[in-house]
């Protein structure tokens, strides 16, 4: 059975001190690949080199909205230069945050620039969504990035799922659905075609339920996995091998 964490802050310090025995641990559990987002070009770099020693890692290239205050965009040049790195096969994390003081003007400013270079690369897009589905389906809709991507750690209604769906975007299943008390979210997710749907950890944050307080790993996924088969009833290894094929799908392995 293969498993592919389609989001995992690999490269944060809570993994630095044993990182390649994690690394390890997660290959012996099946997990096949892993993807660590682009939070800002600082750690871009960063998070390269990791890809290229641990074989299965890889990367993205963005600025996620929490940064935005913090790290500029490089020029379009060094942008296309990290997307063209071998291992790295999205733009982002990118998005709109309702949630933090950062202007939405600016944010959705940046947000398409991120949707202007998927467009650019083929590449797809990897979305951060807090409290704007709205304003992200707009944009979404207004650009219309034809490598689609996927809508990281979604938390929202049936409707809202089936409209990402319809323009292309798969949808992140992580610890989330093992919350007795998100029923809208676990609703939305029962509701979709496995087709639809990628697994992902976001360690060493979004902790499952009962391990609230602790940093999440990777080591996880399999938890997710399972939780996800027993919610929408279907053998855990069925719901590994379509989540596994529609992140090789996307990320075009």
């Amino acid at each position: 059975m293969k498993l592919f964490d389609s989001h995992c802050h690999f490269d944060f310090a809570p993994f630095e001190d044993d990182r390649e025995s994690l690394w390890s641990q997660c290959t012996e559990f099946g997990i096949c690949h892993l993807l660590i987002p682009g939070i800002e070009p600082a750690q871009w770099q960063s998070a390269s080199c990791l890809s290229e020693r641990f074989q299965g890692v890889l990367t993205a290239a963005g600025l996620h909205p929490w940064w935005l205050e913090k790290a500029q965009l490089p020029a379009p040049d060094d942008w296309y230069k990290a997307l063209s790195a071998p291992l790295c096969v999205a733009v982002g994390e990118c998005g709109l945050d309702a949630a933090i003081e950062t202007p939405m003007a600016k944010q959705e400013a940046v947000f398409s620039r991120h949707l202007e270079m998927a467009i650019d690369s083929d590449l797809p897009l990897i979305i951060h969504v807090r409290q704007t589905h709205n304003e992200t389906l707009r944009c979404l809709k207004r650009y219309c990035p034809p490598a689609g991507g996927v809508i990281h750690g979604f938390t929202g209604s049936r409707e809202m799922a089936m409209e990402y769906w319809k323009l292309g975007f798969y949808l992140g299943v992580g610890g989330s659905i093992t919350y007795p008390r998100a029923n809208k979210t676990r609703m939305a997710i029962q509701s979709m075609p496995l087709e639809a749907l990628l697994l992902e950890t976001d360690a060493p944050d979004m902790p499952l339920y009962g391990f609230q307080g602790q940093p999440n790993s990777p080591l996880q996924l399999l938890r997710v996995a399972q939780s996800l088969a027993e919610l929408v009833q279907q053998p855990v290894e069925e719901v590994a091998d379509q989540t596994t094929q529609n992140s090789y799908r996307l990320f075009d392995l």
